[in-house]
């Protein structure tokens, strides 16, 4: 009902607009134009004014800048001037907005690696080879005295090649047990597709990340770390008897 009282009204509108403006352009009647002869009046601001105003202290917004400022507050607002004189520069701001992206990637990067552990000579060089003293066949990796060797690397703080050890010690026990197959041809991945228990592929997955990471990757490992990667390995072995 509301709806239709609106439209009403405006057709009424409409209709009472059309002839007038049809009356207005018809044909044989000249408009006729009437010239204003109002005269204006052009008013001027009152300078005297605007000056007392300007001397009052209610119509100053401008914060007053601090005139008992710090030799260390002085610094820091000179050099974030400077900064951002050299930001706003048409020229050197892009390249000095690349150069900051990089060095917050490279502080990201350096807090992680604290953060892990890892030892930052690694980035240095190449990390020093480790002497492994048996290799790796289907004949010698059933006769290899893991307890022994692992007390070894542990004693001589090799605990890359612990963590080696405690892997082929994990491979060893899947295969007596006949969860996987070992071969000397078969790679990581091999052995944890074979693996069919869910939870064991999960956990033995994770292990298999750990290895790589710090064997193939040569990264160093601290004796903190070490124990919580043997813990690691210690619990799977455990539920894989």
């Amino acid at each position: 009902m509301y709806r239709a009282l609106v439209l009403l009204v405006l057709l009424g509108i409409s209709a009472a607009c059309f002839p007038a403006a049809a009356q207005a352009l018809a044909p044989g009647k000249e408009a006729l134009i009437k010239n204003d002869s109002t005269r204006l009046e052009l008013r001027n601001f009152d300078q005297q004014k605007i000056q007392q105003y300007k001397a009052e202290k209610e119509f100053l917004y401008e914060e007053a800048a601090r005139i008992d400022l710090s030799y260390w507050e002085r610094f820091w607002r000179w050099f974030w001037g400077l900064f951002d004189g050299v930001v706003s520069n048409e020229y050197s701001g892009g390249v000095l907005k690349y150069l900051v992206m990089l060095l917050a990637a490279g502080l990201i990067v350096f807090a992680v690696i604290k953060f892990a552990g890892l030892d930052l000579k690694i980035f240095a060089g190449k990390a020093k080879a480790v002497d492994v003293p048996y290799s790796e066949s289907p004949d010698n990796i059933h006769e290899i005295n893991f307890n022994e060797e692992i007390d070894k690397a542990v004693a001589a703080a090799n605990y890359r090649l612990a963590v080696r050890l405690f892997y082929l010690k994990s491979l060893k026990l899947l295969n007596d047990r006949a969860l996987i197959d070992w071969q000397p041809e078969k790679t990581n991945q091999n052995y944890i597709s074979e693996l069919t228990d869910p939870d064991k592929k999960k956990v033995f997955t994770a292990l298999t990340m750990q290895f790589e990471y710090i064997w193939y990757g040569e990264f160093f490992i601290d004796r903190e770390h070490f124990i919580e990667v043997k813990d690691n390995f210690e619990r799977f072995n455990l539920a894989a008897r």
